[in-house]
Formats: structure tokens, C-alpha cells, sequence
């Protein structure tokens, strides 16, 4: 963990977090619960928040977790995530129980062990709604070492194809952000743009980890701990940890002027947060009309949880290549107006594009826990990615302190003369 710097926050200031939608996500009123069936990987890719051992939970263990969340949250999906799940010999299944419990099953991976579409064409029959690829280029993935971000675009449109062939499965992709890596996301936002049609969602992860040379001395219970035990713990880092997704919109902004996020969940700490950013665009492969406005991610969310008592997380393909449908949605959305007009605009120069589908497409821009410089841990407010550790729900990005300590590690300045200080705040884990 890295406290927060000038540079980051005099990114990208043109974004006013007052003038999106902030998506109304909470603890207990949520979209997502975070599942993690086994902590067995088979790669290893910095900036890693879980150690990898071989172990996987048994189905009943998995049955419990989804009966712990269940009491404690609404929520539309399952993040299946781990380690790989994909490792764990019982996937099929574990996708099969997710999805008779009523949620969409969402399997995050890497894809090294899909091995074929046979297996896609499984999992999507025991109910899987889609995949969420984890790719890029701090993975050592074997037959991909050395190759850059851009050099990667050709895996990720495999995957795209494959799971585009078996059909009716959302298809997204996430990559960590380093310093190194920062130019390149543009040409990322410009596959998924050239891909509209098989690209659903694209998201963006800014690097964090616990600094152990830095500002803060770590705590745990009011005694002062070694943090080096930690997976996230850095010792000499040779990449910043203090990105923001401002600095990530302006870097996307460079390339694609118009970029225009709708939707945001703050900080617990710091009001101007930018913790989830979501931007959503209309357009057909190779060409965006537009950008939708916050009211549409508005509408979205609180017409599906007054019909289902739940807000939504991953629209089906059948929405996402709808977009043609969204037009009418024009009276309520200043983006929607500007798409509509932008496409019949186009449809006069080119009229037999209107045969042509329009697709919805998310960008999606994470900026995980800050440290500010009293030491107090800025957390994403309303988190989606809460697992379950010891029958409470904790964030998976830090469930490695709850591993490793017992709870979760408070931060404090350093300072010449301190003494064994009480924590700044207690971490409430539910």
C-alpha cells in the first residue's frame, strides 16, 4: 500500500464525480458476490493478490459460502474466481449449483486451461453466463513471455472467437495497469471497438500493493506486524502503486477525446473517489456513435431492481446486441441523443448499414484501495467483489490479511518518536 501522490490526482481533473450517476451498490444491496472455489493457479502474474497452494473447497464448503451470502446480500451474479477455477475438478458442477440457487454464474480465468470449446459448451449448459479473461503481459504466460499489451490483442480475440462460436455468453476481459503498460491502453480500447460485436466489456485494474519500505508501519489488533508475509507486499517496487483511474481516463482520452464515463462508486474515505468507473459506448465493429449518459445506467439499475428486487450486473448478449433498441431511450439521455444523431448521420452516408446490429459495450476503470497520508485505507464504497472469510464478508482483495493475521492490517504514518499507537479506525468486515 502506497499513499496516494499529486500526480495521480491532477489527472484527468475535467471529471466531476458529482455529474455521474453513482451507482447505488452497497454492502448488503449489491451486485456481485466474489466466489473462490480454489486457490490453485497456473500462472503467476505480478501484482497477484492470492498465494497459489492446491487447494480447493469442497462443494459443500461452496454451498455454504452461497448460503452465508445469500443471507447477508442481494445479488444478481457470481464471480467464480480464485486461484483459476477452471483447476478445480469440480467446476462444472460448482457453475450448475451457482446457477439453480438462481444468479448468473460469471467464471474469471486466465483461459490457459481451456483447453477446448467442448468445455465452453459445458459450462454454458450447467448455466455459466459468461467469462471475465484475466490477460496481460505481467503473466509469464507461457508461449506470450515478453510480448506487450498490443502483441496481446491477438490471444484475447481467440478467446473472443471461441466463446463467441459456442454463443449466448457475455465475454469480458480485465488487465492490470502498470506504469510500464499505461500507454498501451488505448490500443486495448481500440480492440474492444474494432470487436464491439464479441467484446462486451473491457476492464482496467490499477496496480496496488503493500509497501513495505514506504510511509506506514502496518498493525494488526494494536501491535505492530511484519507485513513481508503478505502476497501484495512489495519491498523495492519498480512500478508506481499509487495510479488512479483519472490518470487511466486521461491516458484513454489522449487517443478517443470523447471517452465519457457515466457512472462511478466512490471511496469510504475520500468523496471525489473514482473507485469503479463505468463508461458504456453504442456503435458496430470498428465504429462508436457515442457514449451513454448517466441516466441510462440509472434507468438500468433501478428499473431492474424494482422488477426483480435486485441491480443488475452483466446484461445478456441478447441487450448487449440491442443496442438499436437503446435509441429509444433518447428523451431521458443526452448520450443517447448524441448517439441516435451521430447514427442516422452515418445511416445517410451509408444506408445499408442499417442492416447491421448495434452492440453496448462497458469499459470499466478499478482504482483499488488508496492509503491516505493519516494512514486511513480508501476503500471502493459498496463494494461488488466481497467473499466470504470465516461466515463474514470480507473484500477478496485483502482477504490474504485475514489469512495471514486474522483480520484486516491497519496503516499508520511513521514517525520519529511513535510509540505503539492505537489504530486510526477499526476495519468493520461486515
Amino acid at each position: 500500500m502506497q499513499a496516494t501522490t499529486a500526480a495521480g490526482e491532477a489527472a484527468a481533473q475535467g471529471i466531476d464525480h458529482r455529474r455521474l450517476y453513482r451507482l447505488p451498490w452497497s454492502l448488503s444491496d449489491n451486485v456481485l458476490a466474489w466466489l473462490e472455489p480454489t486457490w490453485e493457479c497456473n500462472l503467476a502474474c505480478e501484482g497477484c493478490y492470492r498465494a497459489n497452494t492446491k487447494k480447493h473447497k469442497s462443494m459443500a464448503e461452496i454451498r455454504r459460502e452461497l448460503e452465508i451470502f445469500e443471507a447477508a446480500r442481494n445479488f444478481d451474479s457470481v464471480s467464480i474466481a480464485g486461484g483459476d477455477p477452471l483447476l478445480h475438478p469440480q467446476i462444472v458442477d460448482i457453475v450448475r449449483l451457482v446457477a439453480e440457487r438462481g444468479h448468473k454464474p460469471i467464471l474469471n480465468t486466465n483461459g490457459l486451461a481451456l483447453k477446448d470449446d467442448k468445455l465452453i459448451a459445458e459450462l454454458k449448459a450447467a448455466g455459466l453466463a459468461g467469462f471475465t479473461f484475466h490477460i496481460d503481459s505481467k503473466q509469464g504466460r507461457p508461449g506470450w513471455k515478453k510480448k506487450s499489451e498490443v502483441d496481446l490483442n491477438e490471444l484475447r480475440l481467440s478467446y473472443a472467437e471461441r466463446v463467441a462460436r459456442v454463443g449466448g455468453l457475455v465475454c469480458s476481459f480485465n488487465s492490470t495497469v502498470y506504469e510500464d503498460t499505461l500507454e498501451q491502453v488505448p490500443d486495448l480500447v481500440q480492440f474492444a471497438q474494432d470487436h464491439i460485436d464479441i467484446v462486451n466489456i473491457m476492464v482496467f485494474i490499477t496496480l496496488r500493493g503493500a509497501m513495505l519500505d514506504g510511509a506506514f508501519d502496518y498493525y494488526r489488533g494494536g501491535k505492530k506486524i511484519d507485513a513481508e508475509p503478505l502476497q501484495y507486499s512489495v519491498d523495492q517496487p519498480k512500478q508506481r502503486l499509487d495510479m488512479t483511474s483519472r490518470e487511466v481516463v486521461a491516458k484513454i482520452r489522449e487517443r478517443f477525446p470523447d471517452f465519457a464515463p457515466a457512472a462511478y462508486l466512490g471511496g469510504t474515505e475520500k468523496a471525489d473517489s473514482l473507485k469503479w468507473l463505468l463508461t458504456g459506448r453504442v456503435g458496430m465493429p470498428g465504429k462508436v456513435f457515442g457514449y451513454v449518459g448517466p441516466r441510462v445506467i440509472e434507468l438500468g439499475q433501478v428499473g431492474h431492481h424494482a422488477l426483480t428486487g435486485r441491480y443488475m450486473a452483466y446484461l445478456p448478449p441478447s441487450m448487449l446486441h440491442g443496442g438499436r433498441s437503446m435509441l429509444a431511450l433518447a428523451p431521458f439521455d443526452a448520450g443517447i441523443r448524441s448517439i441516435a444523431a451521430a447514427y442516422a448521420g452515418h445511416l445517410a452516408r451509408r444506408p445499408l448499414d442499417a442492416r447491421k446490429e448495434l452492440h453496448f459495450q462497458s469499459i470499466m476503470v478499478i482504482q483499488p484501495i488508496d492509503l491516505l497520508p493519516d494512514g486511513r485505507q480508501n476503500m471502493c464504497d459498496g463494494c461488488p467483489d466481497m467473499t466470504v472469510h470465516d461466515g463474514q464478508l470480507v473484500w477478496s482483495c485483502r482477504l490474504d490479511e485475514c489469512l495471514q493475521y486474522g483480520g484486516f492490517v491497519q496503516t499508520v504514518p511513521r514517525k520519529a518518536d511513535a510509540q505503539a499507537p492505537v489504530p486510526l479506525r477499526t476495519q468493520a468486515s461486515a
